[in-house]
């Protein structure tokens, strides 16, 4: 509608910029975005200096909004803050998270946000985001579903800022757990190297172990046996570095904040010379195993796109305008996954001129 206010926190950034233009595409919303730096002359929308920090200047920003999109990472160090205001302030909240620390963190508000009668969903985007409905969708084809397997590969810098290298390196600093064979392991970060056939342009791609959300929302969405999400990127000499940083680099070293800020900043500047070579594109391939008319089935559910941020901004630009359309709406705090029906999932998809391929196969039995 003409009269509402989007508030794109941390819209100054590529991933938060993607958002407030995919929005401006397709509504009529008044967006304000923000950034730490005055840098209003850069953006076509409404433009707001602030620090997610400075509690008095986000709850007024907040207060005159419809609707807050959180994209401000990297989310691993963040508080749930944004998401306590807009519960206070009875406003909506949908972010980009990409970690289970903050997840678990913001999860402990559904209660409060279900009083409160707002919606507030969690982990849209591309991965997670559009991965985790992918993996909805598929498990729907299924009678039952036991394992879940989600495989990314990235081009390069994915066309995203400084903040996803962050994010990279910050996952490499503790071991995880994941759901597999039915009770929680613990997992080494960038580990258990596997290849994957993703479709065309990318082929086989070498993915890794990488703690992210999805593994830790899917398992309760789900009654799956197990959950799988591995990562990895092109060209494959930014894997070997990668898990050399983890296996090699002493974790005391590597917990130093000069230490992830001059990886993150040499890793984007090198990435800055490959794309022109690899593209900024993305892959994802979701195959889910289980049972379809008693027999053993797989599912697989592959989706392209040439631009990383771009499809971030897609996948949460169309969850905020169901939203604001009041076609999404659902008391209490939910990763995107248990919020979006695969209806509506397929239905913003399509409008974005985004297709995801699928293929049914019934399996050998294993007995």
């Amino acid at each position: 509608m003409i009269n509402d206010r989007v508030l794109v926190i941390g819209g100054s950034g590529r991933i938060g910029d993607s958002v407030a233009r995919d929005l401006a595409d397709r509504t009529q919303a008044q967006i304000t975005v923000t950034g730490r730096k005055n840098r209003a002359n850069l953006f076509p929308y409404q433009y707001l200096q602030l620090d997610v920090s400075d509690r008095e200047t986000l709850s007024e920003a907040i207060s005159q909004s419809n609707l807050v999109i959180h994209c401000a990472g990297p989310f691993l160090d963040r508080d749930a803050s944004v998401l306590e205001t807009c519960i206070e302030q009875g406003v909506n909240y949908l972010d980009v998270s990409d970690s289970p620390a903050f997840v678990r963190k913001a999860l402990t508000y559904r209660d409060a946000a279900k009083k409160a009668g707002i919606t507030a969903i969690l982990n849209s985007g591309i991965f997670p985001g559009i991965s985790n409905s992918m993996v909805r969708q598929g498990i729907e084809q299924l009678d039952t579903a036991e394992t879940v397997h989600l495989s990314y590969v990235v081009g390069g810098s994915g066309g995203a800022g400084v903040t996803i290298m962050r994010t990279t390196f910050l996952g490499l600093l503790e071991p995880f757990r994941a759901w597999i064979d039915g009770r929680w392991q613990t997992i080494q970060p960038y580990s258990d190297r596997e290849i994957i056939e993703f479709p065309e342009p990318y082929g086989k791609v070498g993915v890794y172990w990488f703690d992210v959300p999805e593994i830790l929302t899917l398992p309760e969405s789900f009654p799956v046996k197990t959950a799988i999400a591995k990562f990895g990127s092109i060209p494959d000499y930014y894997n070997r570095l990668t898990w050399g940083v983890a296996r090699f680099i002493p974790k005391k070293i590597l917990k130093n904040p000069a230490t992830i800020e001059f990886l993150s900043q040499a890793s984007y500047r090198m990435t800055q010379m490959t794309d022109k070579q690899t593209g900024i594109g993305v892959a994802i391939r979701a195959k889910i195993e289980g049972t379809q008319a008693g027999k053993p089935t797989q599912v697989c559910l592959t989706l392209t796109h040439p631009d990383t941020a771009i499809a971030a901004g897609a996948g949460t630009g169309s969850i905020a305008q169901l939203m604001l359309n009041g076609q999404l709406q659902k008391s209490g705090v939910f990763p995107v996954e248990q919020a979006l029906s695969t209806d509506l999932f397929e239905v913003a998809m399509s409008s974005r001129g985004m297709h995801i391929a699928q293929q049914l196969t019934t399996l050998e039995s294993k007995e």
